[in-house]
């Protein structure tokens, strides 16, 4: 996703690397008509679970945004970002559209506070659109842990085709006992005009639709008590991110226990 790192408890962001690297493209799945998921593999790049980093692609050499990858660091040079195109955006539009395997993108700047303490406490993380890919790269480094914290994924979309990665979530509840995710569509059925990509990717791995919360995230969250006692992590658009962050705060969640990233 890209993002502008924005925690609420305060501190600045701050940069774990210097320089820049290059990775190549080897996987550009494009999984509805404004989703791609792409994957690179080249130099390591220093950054933390949950960070963004800065990201220039060939096609638009002069431009550059911060994309958060869906992977934690990987000494053999994996990375994966989810990217969704952005109306008017020209890089987020030739990133969905134009991305090609062989191509070089360049990475730099790591930079973000956007973190789990895995001896800390519950997790809750709540994910509008491709503001899943910093909580995915989290829950993989959790997963290395010896005990991780027990961890519910608020993910959310407009409708069911919009949850992108609903196999793959479907999948990770299923190997990690201790992660709840939580599916939430504001309407229960899809838009009537046909979606290609959705349809040349639909497989038979998710999560039924009787398991589904119906809903903006702001309102399902505002059901739940306070998260007094949680890590709460927010990432998505920032009108979903200022409306669940405002919602969390009414409900007596504690400031100081909220980080955020989309606003």
């Amino acid at each position: 996703m890209d993002i502008d790192p924005s925690p609420l408890d305060g501190p600045d962001p701050r940069a774990v690397g210097d320089g820049e690297w290059s990775a190549t493209v080897v996987g550009h799945h494009r999984l509805r008509h404004d989703v791609a998921v792409i994957r690179l593999i080249g130099e390591f790049v220093p950054f933390r679970a949950g960070q963004s980093v800065q990201v220039r692609v060939p096609q638009q050499p002069t431009v550059s945004r911060r994309y958060s990858p869906a992977l934690p660091p990987s000494l053999d040079g994996k990375l994966e970002f989810h990217v969704r195109t952005v109306p008017g955006g020209w890089l987020s539009g030739a990133i969905v559209a134009d991305t090609q395997p062989g191509d070089e993108w360049r990475i730099s700047a790591p930079m973000g506070s956007f973190t789990v303490d895995p001896a800390g406490d519950e997790v809750v993380m709540i994910a509008g659109g491709t503001g899943l890919a910093p909580m995915r790269s989290q829950l993989l480094e959790l997963a290395r842990a010896e005990q991780p914290p027990r961890t519910y994924l608020f993910v959310g979309g407009r409708s069911p085709r919009d949850l992108y990665a609903d196999d793959m979530l479907f999948l990770l509840a299923t190997e990690l006992p201790w992660l709840t995710v939580i599916p939430v569509v504001e309407r229960p059925d899809d838009p009537s005009w046909l979606d290609e990509w959705f349809e040349r990717s639909r497989v038979d791995i998710g999560f039924p639709a009787e398991e589904r919360l119906h809903g903006t995230l702001a309102e399902v969250i505002g059901t739940h008590g306070a998260f007094d006692r949680h890590q709460v992590l927010v990432c998505g658009s920032p009108g979903m991110t200022r409306a669940t962050v405002e919602r969390l705060i009414d409900i007596g969640t504690p400031v100081e226990r909220i980080q955020y990233e989309g606003l």
